[in-house]
């Protein structure tokens, strides 16, 4: 048995110090009820999660802004989603004109992310040749791009 004061754990309804004596598994229960509380608690001031997802009274709305987008930020998004497809279209067409090494070492450089040792090895040539195909490979795309004047839409 296990003197508590219920001061500690009932604040709101024992004001004064109460002591009673409990079973030691009712101590322990109170206990673990205490510190799941002061975690919960922690947990909210360090996450700064002071709302609760969980509500239904459109706090939640508030607490996070989703607000509706206005008819320009709408417009804004599909101009720059168009001006992506387009420049992705461009680039397709300017690999197209490539030749079949120049396109295949731009896509595994720039594309997949290999290093340009990592091509040279698959391929079994030096690095220096892999570095001079990808060189003249970005090269004819940008005099490409030039030539059907698509770098001024892009910038």
């Amino acid at each position: 048995m296990q003197t508590i004061n219920l001061k500690k754990y009932y604040y709101s309804l024992f004001a004064t110090d109460t002591m009673i004596e409990v079973s030691d598994e009712v101590a322990e229960a109170l206990l673990l009820m205490r510190r799941e509380e002061n975690n919960r608690t922690r947990k909210i001031w360090y996450h700064k999660a002071y709302y609760s997802l969980d509500c239904e009274d459109g706090i939640e709305n508030c607490a996070f802004d989703f607000t509706a987008k206005s008819p320009e930020e709408i417009l804004l998004e599909q101009e720059e989603e168009q001006l992506f497809l387009t420049t992705l279209e461009h680039l397709s067409e300017a690999m197209n004109n490539l030749t079949d090494t120049q396109a295949r070492r731009i896509h595994a450089r720039y594309i997949l992310g290999k290093k340009l040792i990592e091509i040279a090895a698959e391929e079994g040539v030096s690095v220096s040749v892999v570095q001079q195909t990808v060189k003249s490979g970005l090269k004819r795309m940008r005099n490409y791009f030039e030539k059907k004047k698509w770098r001024e839409s892009v910038k």
